[in-house]
């Protein structure tokens, strides 16, 4: 399996497995920082999602998932202390409707063992962004193995909380009646994290952008349409400013028909 490099050299053959792999993106951040990246896949008219009535929610179409993707989706998350995702994953783990467990898959020994060689945990740590705290349990319990945190406001139910914290999820407030994007970054210095794949919905990425905490955004683009109403973009709802992003890197998968991007965020 081998991709085409566009930009910023031409590269008439790159083999896929390490394309992303290769950035160290796990060691961007220096001492005292963490790196924010994002992951989607979405359309030519940019839709990442479209609704289900069968399951009664939005879902990653066939004519956008596959296998080329998925790979380097696997090794993003080979690379982070942290995954960022919604409280929403959970419910949908609980009611057997989640797209897959959460990365790294165990079906990637490969990556698995790159994370032991470069001496990180075996599976990256899980930092929940949930205002509601509205989680099912034994969803929680699915991933017990791993290190979980709940970011939620301050004002949280407290008998939610401290179900939460039975379970031995550790609960921070980061912003009085939602989290804040600033004081997340900041908790997640604190833990010692220094990359953090957010791997949630639109919502939580637009609340990231705004707050101006994202580093990175990987977009891989299906060359297809959509054009379906009942669909999401990788950034739903309003933006107050314009954020300017520069391409990093661009990569052609003629085999997969698809596009490969990675951005960074321009600081405001």
């Amino acid at each position: 399996m081998s991709v085409q490099c566009l930009f910023p050299d031409h590269i008439e053959s790159l083999p896929l497995e390490g394309l992303y792999l290769g950035l160290n993106l796990y060691r961007a951040a220096g001492e005292g920082e963490v790196l924010i990246y994002s992951n989607y896949v979405a359309s030519l008219d940019g839709r990442i999602s479209s609704y289900n009535p069968a399951s009664g929610d939005y879902e990653v179409p066939k004519s956008l998932a596959n296998d080329r993707d998925w790979y380097l989706y696997q090794e993003l998350a080979a690379q982070s202390d942290v995954l960022i995702t919604s409280a929403r994953y959970f419910r949908q783990l609980s009611a057997g409707n989640a797209q897959a467990m959460l990365p790294v898959g165990s079906q990637y020994p490969k990556l698995m063992a790159w994370r032991r060689e470069q001496g990180l945990t075996p599976q990256p740590a899980v930092a929940i962004l949930s205002r509601s705290l509205d989680i099912p349990l034994e969803a929680i319990d699915m991933l017990s193995k791993r290190d979980i945190y709940l970011f939620t406001s301050g004002a949280a139910d407290i008998d939610k909380k401290e179900a939460l914290e039975a379970r031995g999820v550790k609960v921070i407030a980061a912003g009085e009646t939602a989290v804040e994007g600033v004081r997340l970054r900041e908790a997640l210095i604190n833990f010692g994290f220094r990359s953090a794949y957010m791997i949630a919905g639109p919502e939580v990425h637009r609340e990231l952008i705004e707050a101006d905490v994202l580093d990175q955004l990987f977009l891989s683009t299906r060359f297809t349409l959509m054009g379906s109403e009942a669909s999401h973009s990788f950034c739903e709802g309003e933006l107050s400013l314009l954020h300017t992003m520069q391409l990093q890197r661009l990569y052609l998968d003629r085999e997969g028909e698809q596009l490969f991007a990675q951005y960074s965020m321009e600081r405001l």
